[in-house]
């Protein structure tokens, strides 16, 4: 199954900017090593959205989870990347009410041994 509205997807710049780029969050800090090792940068942050909005559309859902706040959709599959080495990564993006558009939740490295 593929991200349901994937052509609705929203990629919030903060969640790039603050937390997956950045080198000064706590959690955020080894994402941000891993996705600057490919080429994304924060400066142009916009890079890394394009990119996962593009995984969140050519890849499959490989698993979904109901929450509290709605359905979680987790995504596997190679990230296009700027340097062209496009390693594995899971993406999770969450859908608060049927039909609305999904919202990037985070993103980090996968081993290819789990897709």
């Amino acid at each position: 199954m593929k991200l349901p509205n994937a052509e609705l997807a929203y990629v919030d710049p903060l969640k790039v900017t603050g937390y997956l780029l950045s080198l000064d969050h706590p959690q955020g800090k080894s994402k941000a090593d891993f996705f600057s090792r490919f080429g994304f940068h924060r400066d142009r942050w916009e890079v890394l959205a394009e990119a996962l909005l593009t995984h969140a559309s050519r890849h499959r859902v490989v698993s979904t989870v109901d929450t509290v706040n709605g359905i979680r959709y987790t995504v596997d599959g190679r990230l296009d990347t700027p340097d062209g080495r496009n390693p594995f990564v899971r993406a999770v993006w969450g859908v608060e009410k049927p039909g609305t558009a999904p919202r990037l939740i985070t993103a980090y490295p996968l081993r290819r041994s789990n897709v």
